[in-house]
């Protein structure tokens, strides 16, 4: 099976809007990371050497090749990655191979034939 993983590294407090999304678009499921730490193009800032930014998650859905694009896309909209800085950003990696999903295999497979 063709298998595409999605991260995404967003701001906690849109995390549930995200996966909810995501679900909604044809992912099975997801593995959340939380309070990781993460820097944009300008240092966060800090108030009596306190930092101020907000906590952040990784989000990695392992899905089916032909639904990936329209997961990442509704992630993407979801988030308002394109609408706000710092937001968050996602992206897809492609899987080789791998193992433990016999019984995710029949939802994936539902998938890709609703996408067909």
């Amino acid at each position: 099976m063709d298998l595409k993983m999605i991260m995404a590294l967003v701001p906690d407090e849109r995390t549930d809007a995200i996966l909810d999304s995501a679900r909604q678009a044809g992912a099975t499921g997801s593995t959340v990371i939380t309070s990781v730490r993460g820097e944009g193009l300008e240092r966060p800032k800090t108030f009596l050497g306190l930092d101020l930014e907000a906590q952040r998650d990784v989000l990695l859905f392992l899905v089916a090749a032909p639904t990936a694009r329209d997961i990442l896309e509704t992630i993407a909209k979801a988030g308002r990655f394109d609408e706000e800085p710092g937001a968050g950003i996602a992206f897809q990696i492609s899987i080789e191979d791998a193992v433990g999903l016999k019984t995710q295999t029949p939802t994936l497979l539902n998938e890709i034939e609703k996408q067909v």
